[in-house]
């Protein structure tokens, strides 16, 4: 069974840096697509930044380009979202996210806060 387990939230001040990672487990994640989603407070849950296995290039929504980045390591099933010059707006729970032939998992989560 797919398991995945997000680590790394917390509270951070505007301008600083997090790293979430995400353990993977149950799966041979090498030819998963994977993906970080977030979910703000009253909001939807977005995809934020997103890989896949077939050429590794990486995709990310307008409003991380430039600032978040994210990597997989297959070889340990794990994969991380760096984040920098965090602002209030980024204040959510992250997702880890993995995508096999249209089956999609998802983490519990974890919660950045980003004061002002």
């Amino acid at each position: 069974q797919v398991q995945l387990v997000e680590s790394g939230g917390g509270l951070v001040q505007a301008g600083g840096s997090l790293r979430l990672s995400c353990a993977c487990s149950g799966g041979t994640f090498s030819v998963y697509h994977m993906g970080w989603f977030r979910r703000a407070p009253g909001k939807e849950r977005d995809l934020v930044a997103a890989i896949t296995w077939t050429d590794g290039k990486p995709y990310y929504v307008d409003s991380v380009k430039g600032r978040f980045t994210i990597s997989r390591d297959s070889g340990v099933n794990a994969m991380s979202l760096q984040m920098n010059s965090l602002t209030p707006e980024d204040t959510a729970v992250y997702y880890c996210n993995a995508e096999l032939f249209g089956v999609v998992y998802f983490g519990k989560g974890t919660l950045v806060t980003v004061s002002s």
